[in-house]
């Protein structure tokens, strides 16, 4: 019989539908609030560990990790709880925080010249 596998922090498995996963990861700054509210702190938790361990939802999950308590992400995750407890509350919440003064640059708009 083999023995059993320990489950990392950073779990395979969503812990929300595929459909309010979509919403978080489409939803403006209140329709995320409000569908957070409505999800159980445990819950919260484990999807902020989940979305911040995959590479293209990091961003994601640090905006859920905000709406997390402390003790919350360190049950679900310990030491690495923790850490995104408080990069949660650090992180720039946009490009604009991180650069005040750099303008975007788009190539959208751009022309050759001829």
């Amino acid at each position: 019989m083999p023995a059993p596998q320990a489950r990392l922090p950073f779990s395979d498995d969503c812990p929300v539908s595929l459909d309010v996963l979509g919403t978080l990861y489409r939803g403006d700054t209140e329709v995320v609030e409000t569908v957070l509210a409505d999800i159980p702190s445990a819950t919260r938790a484990r999807l902020a560990t989940y979305l911040y361990g995959k590479s293209h939802l990091h961003a994601l999950g640090l905006r859920v990790a905000s709406a997390c308590t402390e003790t919350d992400l360190v049950r679900v995750a310990g030491h690495a709880g923790a850490v995104l407890f408080a990069q949660s509350r650090t992180a720039p919440r946009s490009a604009e925080a991180r650069h005040p003064g750099q303008r975007r640059i788009s190539l959208a708009g751009s022309r050759s010249v001829a």
